[in-house]
């Protein structure tokens, strides 16, 4: 009965059973690798015309894995119109944009982004020019996340995001806009204060102190070279 232990037919690469143990992860790894949901700052995003308080940052806070679920679900309140204000915990460079929405009339249509806007009301968000436009695809059933690819040059140094999501595909017939699920891809970067030597001192002392055992009272601040 020996050899009959890849039950589930994945061709041997079920559970973690290769030699390095590093083969569970190996379909997934690539599609969240880049995912920005660590430096989301989930206690601070702002959401106006939210008909549940609250559900505009737990569409944010759902898991990759989750991304697809029913619920939570965001639902926009007196009219279509949704304006999410979504702050990183430093700088980030965005590549683009997940969206999952339910193949339904009320899924978003225009969407406009503003970068580093703390500020912005709908009136605001419908005078000023945006950083920029995406026309998001109608959902089909079946569908999965659109990621939707963001102009690079202009999001290099975001520490916030808006998201003012302008309408529906229902063609002005549905006041209501609902939004499943909201991530981000790019890459983190840490703020320009000294990283440098922040890091250098960080993964230069255990060093140090190997070099300098028996050196009592002076710490790092000897002089290795002399």
């Amino acid at each position: 009965m020996s050899g009959h232990h890849h039950h589930h037919g994945h061709g041997g690469h079920c559970c973690g059973h290769g030699e390095d143990g590093h083969d569970h992860s190996n379909d997934i790894t690539p599609a969240i690798q880049s995912l920005l949901y660590s430096q989301i700052q989930f206690d601070s995003i702002l959401t106006l015309n939210e008909s549940v308080p609250k559900s505009g940052a737990a569409v944010v806070q759902k898991t990759w894995a989750e991304r697809l679920n029913d619920l939570p679900e965001l639902e926009s309140d007196a009219d279509e119109q949704l304006l999410m204000y979504i702050p990183f915990a430093g700088q980030v460079k965005l590549h683009s944009l997940l969206l999952y929405t339910a193949p339904t009339p009320s899924a978003p249509k225009t969407l406009k982004l503003f970068k580093n806007r703390a500020d912005l009301d709908f009136n605001t968000a419908s005078d000023l020019a945006p950083t920029q436009t995406i026309e998001v695809p109608q959902p089909q059933p079946g569908q999965d996340v659109f990621e939707l690819p963001l102009n690079r040059a202009h999001w290099n140094t975001t520490t916030s995001i808006t998201l003012f999501f302008e309408d529906n595909w229902s063609g002005g017939e549905e006041d209501v806009t609902k939004v499943g699920y909201v991530g981000f891809k790019g890459q983190f970067m840490a703020l320009n204060r000294e990283p440098i030597s922040v890091l250098y001192e960080a993964a230069a002392n255990p060093s140090d102190h190997v070099a300098i055992q028996g050196v009592e009272g002076v710490g790092g601040r000897i002089n290795l070279g002399q």
